[in-house]
């Protein structure tokens, strides 16, 4: 998991707003990055639908409605820590600025979807890892509750066998 998460820091696809979210998630929320990087996975594909309709439209002309999906999905990205992906909406909003809509801006487009697709699978890896390991835990938990359990079951059985069979001399 370390490795990953390493990895994920040395290709750019994560900084250290991602570990600042991690640090929120405690025993009390112990779901808490996965169910913030679902809602994140939602409404990206929301935003990504919505510009891919923007772009599409023959008629639009109006790229100040791009900028704010942009804005919603650079924001997003930049919360949960998707630098790489934050990164592409920045030259994304910067060639919609240009009105730049042929070639670059679809391009863009296409490695924001490509990115996504990327931090959903690596992200949902990183949290299968982190319920597995949980699940460890509780199995070592339980496993140590038990061997305790039984070990003192077995020290009180092994006392009472030994004082049913200490026969004390009878007294006339």
């Amino acid at each position: 998991m370390n490795r990953l998460l390493a990895l994920l820091f040395h290709q750019g696809v994560l900084d250290e707003q991602f570990l600042q979210l991690q640090q929120l998630q405690d025993e009390s929320s112990p779901n808490f990055v996965s169910e913030v990087v679902n809602i994140y996975f939602h409404e990206s594909e929301k935003l990504l639908r919505n510009l891919r309709t923007l772009l599409m439209d023959k008629e639009f002309s109006d790229y100040k409605k791009i900028g704010i999906h942009l804005n919603q999905m650079m924001g997003s990205s930049s919360s949960i820590g998707a630098k790489r992906l934050t990164n592409v909406c920045v030259a994304f909003r910067a060639a919609s600025q240009l009105n730049n809509r042929p070639g670059y801006v679809f391009l863009v487009l296409s490695h924001i979807r490509i990115y996504i697709l990327l931090i959903k699978s690596i992200l949902g890896i990183y949290i299968h890892m982190i319920r597995c390991l949980r699940a460890l835990e509780l199995l070592e938990h339980e496993y140590c509750y038990l061997k305790n359990k039984l070990h003192e079951l077995f020290q009180l059985e092994q006392q009472r066998i030994l004082a049913a069979g200490v026969r004390y001399p009878r007294q006339m």
